[in-house]
């Protein structure tokens, strides 16, 4: 299942120590990690980012979802992200489209206090305790929030109410007046402008999950190549998996898109 996992540490030197422990279990094949962040929190409250993502398909997009934890966590006080722009609203909407609830982000808030580190990570796991006992062996206070397409879901809700929308619309003109004609079919036009950027948006949409779910799956394919024997069928499991879930995804967001084209017309 896909995880963001926030582990807070007392120090820098612990929070390193950690990183190289994620990097283990990723080599192990205990968990699958896309991307690995560390942050700190000075003395007047400033968040900055020691050390930002990898800049490849998957750190790309799992920087600006940190990047947006970073903005939140650091407060109003300042931020010094490192990766990503943005105002706090603009954070706050990106995660909330990530599923990410305000819940999770102030019992982080809360844990790290100024002089504290943390390790930031997006990982596949199915066992929680490979994990907990390495970052608590070393200081660690483990987070962990499942990460929900909520994003997806919200596609889908915004067509359907403009097409909705256009269906009251058409119904309205069939019965108006001449003099009524011509401001509603200036409403029509507008709406179904706004419903073609939202296509747009979805097949952007569309394209940047599927070159997640590519990466992701390449990034798996890595480590079967490296592990051992008896970890070899446990990923191929993962990768299976991983495959699976994304072309699912696509397939319903492709839905969504084709069910436009019948309004647009």
């Amino acid at each position: 299942m896909n995880k963001l996992v926030v582990i807070v540490f007392n120090d820098e030197k612990q929070a390193y120590q950690g990183s190289r422990a994620i990097r283990e279990l990723d080599r192990e094949g205990a968990i699958a990690v896309y991307a690995d962040v560390i942050i700190a929190k000075d003395a007047k409250g400033t968040v900055s980012v020691l050390r930002a993502p990898d800049d490849e398909p998957i750190g790309t997009a799992s920087g600006m979802l940190v990047g947006g934890l970073v903005g939140l966590l650091g407060g109003p006080a300042g931020v010094a992200i490192g990766i990503g722009t943005g105002t706090m609203l603009g954070a706050a909407v990106d995660l909330t489209r990530a599923g990410i609830s305000g819940d999770f982000v102030n019992e982080l808030s809360e844990t790290l206090q100024p002089g504290k580190t943390a390790v930031i990570v997006e990982i596949d796991e199915y066992w929680q305790t490979p994990l907990d006992s390495r970052m608590e062996a070393l200081g660690g206070h483990v987070f962990r929030h499942n990460r929900v397409d909520v994003e997806d879901a919200m596609f889908a809700k915004e067509i359907l109410a403009y097409e909705t929308e256009l269906d009251q619309l058409e119904a309205e003109l069939e019965k108006a007046s001449a003099e009524e004609e011509a401001r509603i079919e200036a409403k029509v036009q507008q709406t179904k402008r706004k419903l073609q950027t939202k296509r747009d948006e979805l097949k952007a949409h569309i394209d940047a999950v599927k070159r997640e779910g590519d990466a992701k799956v390449e990034s798996l394919q890595k480590q079967i190549a490296s592990a051992h024997e008896d970890r070899k069928e446990r990923l191929r499991e993962r990768q299976a998996r991983t495959r699976a879930e994304y072309q699912e995804r696509t397939a319903k967001l492709h839905e969504a898109w084709e069910l436009t084209k019948s309004a647009l017309a």
